[in-house]
């Protein structure tokens, strides 16, 4: 999408009727240009009424992610962070990714860097899967801290994110929503958010951690087609679009005291309250491994490194590795 396109339809923010002579002129472009930025947003999601005499409509009025608004939201917490807001990206992971590279700075110096995009248009999930997200209709953002310890102490740091997410949930009301083992997050077997964590660095030294998060807020019918997993938003689980902007600074607030105290004492003071969340607790499972091999089970928490513990008919087994996949048993 074009940052025209943007433009536009902030423009139509209102729910009003625009013509494309009069955006063209509050813009200072041509009407031609009006209706080239216009095509093809059906594809990320959004539908936007076209009458001939009258204009241009969004019938459902954009909520924007404002820079401003979020770090009122923030409060005590504003100076904590380096908060960038973007049109539209490839992958928010990414990016922080390769500012990472270019920086030496520590987490405390400069604030702890976050960026969020109203349309992320090469999400990547575990396994190299995509994340499908419209304009707007989610919070897709990714937080970078950088942790003194090497990437072998960070074990069941994708829970403890995890964690995170579900106290905030929890605390917006929003009943019922569990965590599936090792970074998904579920409302009735039907994914709602997800955690993607990306490392930099050695095994001894210190590591960059580039946390990306995808929560559903509220998918259109097409988008909800092309994701090849059942999904739902919050908008199917409560009536209502939440807050984005309240909601996102509640999600930082909230995994910046998690983080805090994972650097502390890493995932074992979280490991009672993320069981208590997991949806698969004491369920009949089968893992599939990255082998192609499979384990049937009963799962019985996790270990203090994060890894499922899993009873089988061969005795009691942990299993760590993050190309693991976890589904019911029917």
């Amino acid at each position: 999408m074009k940052p025209l396109t943007f433009s536009v339809l902030r423009l139509l923010d209102d729910g009003e009727f625009h013509s494309g002579v009069a955006i063209a002129r509050n813009l200072g472009v041509s009407r031609a240009s009006v209706s080239l930025a216009l095509r093809g947003l059906d594809e990320v999601g959004l539908v936007v009424h076209k009458v001939h005499g009258r204009g241009y409509r969004l019938p459902d009025p954009m909520q924007w992610l404002e820079r401003e608004v979020i770090l009122q939201h923030l409060d005590m917490e504003a100076k904590t962070f380096r908060l960038e807001i973007l049109d539209t990206a490839e992958s928010t992971n990414s990016l922080l990714l390769q500012q990472a590279a270019m920086e030496m700075s520590s987490s405390g110096s400069g604030g702890v860097r976050v960026v969020a995009t109203e349309l992320q248009t090469g999400g990547r999930g575990r396994r190299g899967r995509e994340w499908h997200s419209g304009l707007g209709d989610g919070l897709t953002f990714s937080l970078l801290w950088r942790f003194q310890q090497g990437a072998n102490l960070l074990s069941g740091l994708s829970l403890a994110v995890g964690v995170a997410i579900a106290r905030v949930l929890q605390s917006s009301g929003i009943r019922g929503a569990v965590l599936k083992w090792p970074n998904d997050v579920l409302f009735h077997y039907r994914k709602l958010a997800g955690i993607l964590i990306e490392l930099q660095g050695d095994m001894l030294g210190s590591t960059v951690a580039v946390i990306g998060i995808g929560m559903n807020l509220r998918l259109s019918d097409g988008m909800k087609a092309r994701i090849d997993q059942g999904a739902t938003d919050l908008f199917s689980i409560t009536g209502e679009m939440p807050d984005r902007n309240k909601l996102l600074a509640a999600l930082l607030v909230e995994l910046v005291t998690v983080l805090r105290e994972f650097e502390r004492q890493g995932f074992a003071p979280f490991r009672e309250e993320w069981v208590h969340c997991h949806g698969f607790e004491n369920k009949c499972v089968t893992l599939h491994l990255p082998d192609g091999s499979s384990q049937e089970g009963v799962v019985h928490g996790v270990g203090e490194d994060g890894s499922l513990l899993l009873h089988t008919p061969a005795g009691n087994r942990g299993y760590s590795s993050g190309e693991i996949t976890l589904r019911k048993v029917a």
